[in-house]
């Protein structure tokens, strides 16, 4: 059992630089309130503004680097004026997925109360579920940073959608895992697998490993759906839902359609999971017209931290990471529930410092 673990921390750019420091703030109480866990943190500098200034996205050998640490912890990357000649933005984060393999793409949604619900029938209060989103392969598979599209004569652009069955097992298995820890914590504990298998070989073969490893896991409720058909549902019907697994493209998409019923990207909080290590952000974007103004809901990132906590929990063995991330997701829900958490974001009167020192506030309320 270790005691200390290590995090590559990337700032980014906008306001990933803001909800980094908010998150770190909070990371560091609540390991200090349940004691015996501790982390160390390994800058790295990467980003639009990194290649602006240097003309390459990530510092040399910072690729290298995360991968040597235990987790990686990213604010955000991208800015809408720097992009590379070809028009795409800049993106080290998708070649961290490449390269460590980070195929599980864990999005959370969840409703809080007095949040805002955009969703009129009293059902949707209940909204607790998640996206599981393949992150290494499907059209991301084609990603501009990978530089795997085919382009002919500027007239014609091919993007290839790869499914392969080494890293769709794991998608698979680590989804039937997911939805039996969540029935063990009282949630549903159902698995949906979402995909076009009606249309695409990709998404038939995407199906046909599901059922293979469905087979071995009797005891998980599962249910399928057609994608634009999960679209219609998740707006329908969100509350009969818990674990979706899907290709990348899609849970893309939808993360970000059920983010929106729970409010917005200020609270969709992400990890991305692999066989070796795990990489840890929000999910939003970098908002650089807000940097540095103390108005962007640090939620989100703070979120992920308690996700990279219970990460760690379990690649380290010491429960105290878990413990630690407990809390910061229960002073979430309290801040909620008390009403002492009102961001810009949805019309209140808070901004990212007031949310961080509230958010650290009901930590120290849970002693």
């Amino acid at each position: 059992m270790s005691l200390k673990q290590s995090v590559a921390v990337i700032r980014g750019d906008g306001i990933g630089i803001d909800v980094t420091e908010a998150t770190l703030q909070v990371v560091e109480q609540a390991m200090a309130q349940v004691g015996d866990c501790a982390l160390e943190y390994n800058d790295i500098a990467a980003g639009a503004g990194y290649y602006k200034d240097h003309g390459v996205d990530i510092e040399p050998g910072g690729e290298e680097k995360a991968g040597e640490s235990d987790a990686i912890f990213l604010g955000a990357i991208g800015l809408p004026s720097i992009r590379h000649p070809d028009g795409t933005e800049i993106s080290p984060h998708l070649r961290l997925r490449d390269r460590y393999g980070l195929y599980a793409g864990v999005r959370p949604i969840k409703a809080y109360p007095n949040a805002p619900q955009r969703l009129a029938d009293p059902r949707a209060a209940g909204i607790d579920m998640i996206i599981l989103r393949e992150s290494t392969e499907g059209l991301f598979y084609s990603a501009a940073v990978h530089n795997r599209s085919k382009v002919v004569d500027n007239e014609e652009v091919y993007d290839s959608l790869l499914v392969s069955r080494n890293t769709t097992e794991r998608l698979h298995k680590f989804a039937f895992n997911l939805a039996r820890r969540r029935k063990a914590r009282g949630k549903l504990g159902r698995l949906t697998c979402v995909d076009k298998a009606n249309v695409f070989k990709s998404m038939a073969f995407f199906r046909q490993i599901f059922d293979e490893i469905k087979a071995d896991n009797p005891d998980v409720e599962t249910s399928y759906n057609y994608v634009d058909a999960q679209a219609l549902d998740l707006v329908r019907k969100p509350w009969e839902f818990d674990v979706m697994v899907m290709e990348n493209i899609f849970g893309d998409i939808l993360s970000d359609l059920a983010g929106g019923l729970v409010g917005g990207m200020g609270m969709a909080s992400c990890a991305e999971i692999g066989d070796e290590i795990g990489l840890f952000q929000p999910a939003h974007g970098s908002a650089p017209d807000i940097m540095g103004q103390d108005k962007a809901n640090p939620l989100a990132a703070i979120l992920s931290g308690a996700l990279m906590l219970d990460y760690l929990a379990d690649k380290s063995g010491n429960e105290a990471f878990a413990k630690s991330g407990e809390l910061i997701d229960q002073a979430v829900d309290n801040g909620f529930a008390q009403n002492r958490l009102r961001p810009f974001e949805f019309g209140g009167d808070m901004g990212t410092k007031a949310m961080t020192d509230e958010v650290l506030t009901q930590i120290g309320a849970l002693k």
